[in-house]
């Protein structure tokens, strides 16, 4: 859920924003209000919000006035301006500034919501590129397509790929299941995959690990234990190494 930060001086625009809008299809809330730009700097710095709907004109710091103080505080939240004044020189100063959008007052019925929807697919679409080339970090694509491997190291990825959830998964149950010896899966498999055995089931475990933790209804000790982790410390620890966050941190950015 995106959350939705809305900043002008009237409260009767901010109630129309608020209730006039069905956030709830387009996958946002409204989770603040404020009346000015000064009192909007806080409330964004405080609930760090996904998108801001900002009036220009507003007694002491406008909006425009707020969208520079962000930016120059190195905050790039995007920012839709509402303005009943078409002085073309606020557009201007707001592209200048980074705004995501200009709208003039009063705009018509479901033009702030498609503005809002397009914004939200932006997101989106970013976010699901961010998390593949994350996900890609953490262990390429080519390491685990069948193409241009081996048989016996086929075998072994899709060993691992249906059994990685086993505690006890190793070097050993894979050679015994495909019938070679330890040491040469583990020459071979470094060889044709980049990885130690080991380094690659772990690799595969934090990517499934990540994929649940997309959902908050996964607790994190859950998804610990489903994709083979006994000891949650060490989980934490390794999913830390690797990702650069907790898992309950990823969760909370997912």
């Amino acid at each position: 859920m995106y959350k939705i930060v809305i900043v002008d001086d009237e409260a009767l625009v901010r109630r129309g924003v608020v209730l006039e809008t069905d956030w709830n299809s387009i996958g946002a809330a409204v989770v603040g209000e404020a009346e000015n730009g000064e009192e909007g700097l806080k409330l964004i710095e405080k609930l760090k919000p996904d998108l801001v709907i900002s009036d220009i004109r507003m007694p002491g710091m406008d909006g425009l006035d707020m969208l520079k103080a962000l930016r120059i505080e190195g905050n790039e939240v995007p920012v839709i301006l509402l303005t009943a004044y078409s002085d073309f020189s606020y557009a201007q100063r707001a592209v200048k500034y980074g705004a995501m959008d200009y709208l003039l007052k009063p705009y018509t019925d479901g033009e702030l919501e498609e503005a809002v929807k397009k914004l939200i697919e932006k997101f989106d679409s970013k976010k699901e590129s961010a998390e593949k080339q994350h996900s890609d970090d953490i262990l390429p694509e080519e390491a685990y397509r069948e193409s241009g491997k081996s048989k016996y190291i086929n075998e072994a990825l899709d060993y691992i790929a249906e059994h990685f959830s086993d505690q006890d998964l190793g070097v050993k149950k894979i050679a015994d299941h495909i019938g070679l010896s330890e040491g040469h899966l583990s020459h071979t498999f470094k060889k044709e995959t980049d990885y130690t055995v080991n380094a690659y089931i772990t690799r595969f475990r934090i990517r499934a690990a990540m994929r649940l933790l997309k959902d908050c209804r996964h607790k994190v000790y859950e998804v610990a234990e489903t994709v083979g982790y006994k000891d949650l410390t060490y989980f934490s620890s390794t999913f830390k190494k690797l990702v650069g966050l907790s898992p309950s941190e990823y969760q909370d950015r997912s």
